[in-house]
C-alpha cells in the first residue's frame, strides 16, 4: 500500500530496517494502564503548569522589593527562553535513554533552579536562576506530551484531555492562591521553595508508576544544532530587550544583535539539512500538518502570554488588589480554560476532527485581547471577568488540539522530535511575545506617564517601579498614574492583536486527515501525509 511504501522509504532513510522500526515503536496501553502512567506524568506537569502560574501573581512584589520593573519580563523570558531552546534536546535524549530517566533528570534541574531562585539577592540572580529553571521546566513539558503521544491513540487523546485540564486547572487555581499567600505572608521566595515538595512527590510518583515500554534507539545528539539555535534565539531576544529600552531600534549594536539572530538561524538551518540526527529535521516541515499546526502554536505563543502575565499587574496596580485576591479573580480565565478544553477534547474522540477548534479558538481569543484592550482605571471587576473567561476559552480550544493533529500526521518514530518541536514553536512565540510585550509596556509606560504630566515628571514622587506603592501616591499623582499605567496595559493588549489576526489565517490553511484509532484507522492517511 503507499503508506506502507512511505514508512518503509523514511525508515529506511534513517538506516534502520521495518522489523526494527516495528520494533522501536511501542504498542498503545489500555485504559488501566493509561491512567496509571498519566498519573505520573500529571505530577511532572503539574510541578510545571504550577510554576508558571504561581509566578505572575508575585511578579509586581518581586519588581517592588528587588527593582527593576524594566527588566521584568526577564524573570519570564528567562524561563522561556532556555525551555524554548532546550526542548528539542530534550526529545532526542529521552530518544537514547528512555522517557522515565530523562524525565526525572528535568525534575532534578528545575528543582535545583526553584531553590536558587528563591534565594536570589538581586534581580539579575533571580533571572539567571529561572534560567536554570527552564532548562527543566521545557523537558517536563515536551516530555510529558512525548509519553501521552507513545501510548494513547490520537482518536482517545480527547477522551484523556479532561484529565490535562484538570491538571492545568488545579495549577491555575492553586497557583495564584499560593503565589498571593506566600507573597502577602512569608514572602515571595516560597513561590520557588513550594515546588520542593511537589518535586519529591513526582519522582516518587513517577518511580512507581510511570511503567511503559523503553525502547532505546541509536542516535547522535545535534549539539551543534542545539548551540545554534540558543544563539539565534538569545541574539533575537536581547535585540527586543536592548534595543527598544536602552540602545534604540536603529542603533548599531541592536542592528548587531539583529543581523547575529539572521545568520545564527541560517546556519541552524544549514546544520539541520546535513546532520545525521537534525535536532529539528527539515524534512518535517514537508508535511502541511506539521508545518501549519507550528505556524499557528509559535503565533498563538506571541499573543497568548499578554494575558497571562500583564492582567495581574493591572489588576494589582490599577485595581488595588492583593496577590491573593488578584490570584482569585483570574479564576474566570481558569474556567474558560477548563472548559472549552474538555469540550474539544469529547467532540475530537467522537468525531475524529480537528480543524475548527483552533479555528474558532484563534476567533475567541481576537474578541477577548480586543476586550481587555478596552479596560479602563475604572473598569468594574465583572467585566474583567468576562474579559478574562473569554481569553481563557480561547486557549482551551487550541492548548492540545493542534498538538494532537501533529501527533497524528507524523511516523510513530518521530514521534518525540514532532512532540518536542511543536512545543518548541509555542515556547519560542511565548518567550518572543513576552519580549516585545515587556518592551511596549516600558516604552508606553513612560510615554503616557509624560503626557499624563504635560512632560515633565514631579521629581521624588512617581516610583513606577514599585506596582504596590502607587496606591499610597498622593492624590492627584495618583489619578495621573494610574491612567498611564492602564492605557500602556491596553496598548500591551493591542500589540497582540496582529499575531492572533495572524494565526486565524493560518489555522484556515491547517489540513485534516482522520484521528487514527487504536486499530490504526487514519494512519494510512497520516503516513501520506
Amino acid at each position: 500500500m503507499p503508506h506502507v511504501d512511505v514508512a518503509r522509504r523514511v525508515t529506511e532513510a534513517r538506516g534502520m530496517s521495518v522489523r526494527e522500526e516495528q520494533q522501536a515503536a511501542p504498542g498503545y496501553l489500555p485504559h488501566r494502564q493509561i491512567l496509571i502512567v498519566l498519573s505520573g506524568v500529571a505530577a511532572g506537569m503539574l510541578l510545571a503548569a504550577l510554576d508558571q502560574s504561581i509566578v505572575g501573581t508575585a511578579l509586581p512584589r518581586i519588581v517592588s522589593e528587588l527593582g527593576g520593573l524594566d527588566k521584568l519580563s526577564w524573570v519570564v523570558t528567562a524561563y522561556l527562553l532556555t525551555s524554548t531552546a532546550a526542548t528539542p534536546l530534550w526529545g532526542k535524549i529521552s530518544d537514547l535513554y528512555g522517557r522515565r530517566v530523562i524525565f526525572q533528570t528535568a525534575i532534578g534541574i528545575f528543582l535545583l533552579g526553584s531553590v536558587l531562585a528563591g534565594l536570589s539577592q538581586d534581580i539579575g540572580q533571580l533571572i539567571a536562576f529561572r534560567a536554570l529553571q527552564g532548562l527543566g521546566g521545557g523537558g517536563l513539558m515536551s516530555l510529558a506530551f512525548s509519553i501521552i503521544g507513545d501510548v494513547i491513540p490520537p482518536r482517545e487523546r480527547g477522551r484523556y484531555q479532561g484529565y490535562f485540564g484538570a491538571v492545568w486547572g488545579t495549577s491555575s487555581v492553586a497557583g495564584p492562591l499560593l503565589g498571593g499567600f506566600f507573597t502577602d505572608g512569608p514572602g515571595w521566595r516560597w513561590i520557588f521553595w513550594i515546588n520542593l515538595p511537589i518535586g519529591v512527590i513526582s519522582l516518587v510518583v513517577t518511580s512507581v508508576a510511570l511503567k511503559m515500554p523503553t525502547v532505546r534507539r541509536s542516535h547522535r545528539i545535534d549539539y551543534l544544532g542545539a548551540t545554534l539555535i540558543v544563539a539565534a534565539v538569545s541574539c533575537f531576544l536581547l535585540y527586543l530587550d536592548w534595543a527598544g529600552n536602552k540602545l534604540g531600534w536603529t542603533a548599531p549594536g541592536a542592528l548587531a544583535l539583529l543581523a547575529a539572530f539572521v545568520a545564527f538561524t541560517a546556519l541552524f538551518v544549514l546544520v539541520e539539512l546535513r546532520a545525521p540526527e537534525p535536532i529539528l529535521p527539515m524534512r518535517l516541515f514537508r508535511n502541511g500538518i506539521f508545518s501549519v499546526g507550528n505556524g499557528f502554536n509559535f503565533l498563538a505563543g506571541l499573543a497568548m502570554f499578554g494575558g497571562m502575565i500583564f492582567l495581574p499587574v493591572y489588576l494589582q496596580a490599577v485595581q488595588g488588589m492583593s496577590p491573593t485576591v488578584s490570584g482569585l479573580a483570574l479564576l474566570p480565565a481558569v474556567v474558560g480554560i477548563f472548559s472549552t478544553s474538555i469540550t474539544s477534547g469529547q467532540l475530537m474522540s467522537r468525531t475524529g476532527r480537528y480543524k475548527i477548534f483552533p479555528i474558532l479558538g484563534a476567533a475567541v481569543l481576537l474578541v477577548a485581547l480586543w476586550l481587555l484592550s478596552t479596560i479602563r482605571v475604572d473598569t468594574p471587576y465583572w467585566q474583567v471577568a468576562i474579559y478574562a473567561y473569554f481569553f481563557g476559552a480561547g486557549l482551551g480550544f487550541t492548548m492540545q488540539t493542534v498538538v494532537t493533529a501533529i501527533q497524528n500526521a507524523v511516523e510513530r518514530a518521530d514521534m518525540g522530535v514532532a512532540t518536542s518541536s511543536a512545543t518548541f514553536f509555542r515556547m519560542m512565540g511565548a518567550a518572543i511575545g513576552t519580549a516585545i510585550m515587556g518592551a511596549v509596556l516600558t516604552s508606553r509606560l513612560a510615554h503616557h506617564l509624560a503626557a499624563e504630566f504635560g512632560g515633565r515628571m514631579p521629581p521624588g514622587k512617581v516610583n513606577a517601579d514599585n506596582v504596590q506603592a502607587i496606591q499610597h501616591l498622593p492624590q492627584p499623582v495618583k489619578d495621573h498614574v494610574l491612567v498611564a499605567f492602564t492605557n500602556a496595559i491596553d496598548d500591551v493588549f493591542l500589540t497582540s492583536l496582529p499575531f492572533v489576526v495572524a494565526a486565524l489565517v493560518v489555522a484556515l490553511f491547517l489540513k485534516e486527515i482522520p484521528l487514527a484509532s487504536r486499530g490504526g484507522e487514519g494512519q494510512a492517511q497520516a503516513g501520506a501525509a
